[in-house]
């Protein structure tokens, strides 16, 4: 096969980036209905705090990539955030139910939510597996190409399996916020040739890997499961690095031409025990 076979077989390639899925996340935004809840007796509060101390103590608890955590909001979004890391959207449902049937939930008004799921996104590896094929004369979305393809994944898959099904972070702060990639007539990401997309998001990533020893970071896809293209949860002891982090990135070229950003929520971990102190009238 001749040079010039093989860039024009490039030039035909998937512009899609291959991705490995994980864990289904779902962010539940709650504001606290406290009038109500001052006029209950002080008896049936405790009694309905007993309940959810038992039923989100459970679900506290890392079980299999099943685990969800509770974080006290700060600012006029909401009072409460609830994060849940499941095995399927079917069990992200029973835990969506499992709150919802909760005495608490009575006090409970939803601001607002987001679905996703942990995504790993694979530039470097991309690039390689459909060259690769290509040389080999090996034709896109032919059986053989989504044969092979979908041994790469798996061996993706296996590898970062603890990034894929990762345990909520403990630390003190988390803040969340959704993002786009911007598709404007001036500026389309979509537009954007392979090879340039790796080179921007690996630049991107170089700026997340200096704060590496202060912050947590996991990146969720959402594309067809909510009103943004990705979430982004940053766990942190000190909530100064999230402005650090964000600010920096600010200057890189994905997000300063390309990206969009939806609201920040900021919160701080409330471990299950101590959420009577939290709700104390």
């Amino acid at each position: 096969m001749t040079s010039e076979t093989i860039a024009a077989g490039a030039s035909a390639l998937p512009a899609v980036p291959l991705t490995v899925e994980g864990a289904s996340v779902l962010h539940q935004m709650m504001r606290f209905r406290w009038a109500a809840w001052r006029a209950l007796p002080e008896e049936t509060r405790g009694q309905i705090l007993e309940e959810a101390a038992g039923v989100l103590g459970r679900m506290e608890k890392p079980a299999d990539g099943r685990q969800s955590a509770v974080y006290s909001l700060l600012g006029h979004k909401g009072d409460l955030m609830l994060v849940h890391f499941r095995r399927s959207f079917e069990e992200l449902n029973e835990a969506q139910l499992e709150v919802a049937r909760l005495g608490l939930s009575g006090y409970l008004e939803a601001s607002s939510s987001y679905l996703s799921m942990v995504e790993l996104g694979l530039y470097e590896s991309t690039s390689k597996v459909y060259s690769g094929l290509a040389a080999k004369g090996v034709q896109p979305n032919s059986e053989e190409w989504k044969k092979e393809i979908e041994e790469v994944l798996a061996r993706q898959r296996m590898a970062m399996a603890p990034r894929l099904w990762p345990e909520i972070p403990a630390a003190k702060y988390l803040c969340f916020y959704p993002m786009d990639r911007k598709r404007g007539e001036a500026v389309n990401w979509y537009t954007e040739a392979m090879e340039e997309r790796q080179r921007m998001m690996h630049e991107h990533g170089m700026v997340g890997r200096r704060y590496a020893g202060e912050v947590r970071q996991i990146i969720t896809g959402s594309i067809g499961f909510d009103d943004w293209e990705w979430g982004v949860d940053l766990f942190a002891e000190e909530p100064l690095v999230f402005k650090k982090l964000i600010y920096e990135m600010r200057f890189d070229q994905v997000s300063a031409v390309y990206a969009l950003f939806g609201s920040f929520f900021v919160g701080v971990r409330v471990p299950v025990e101590n959420l009577p102190s939290v709700l104390r009238v």
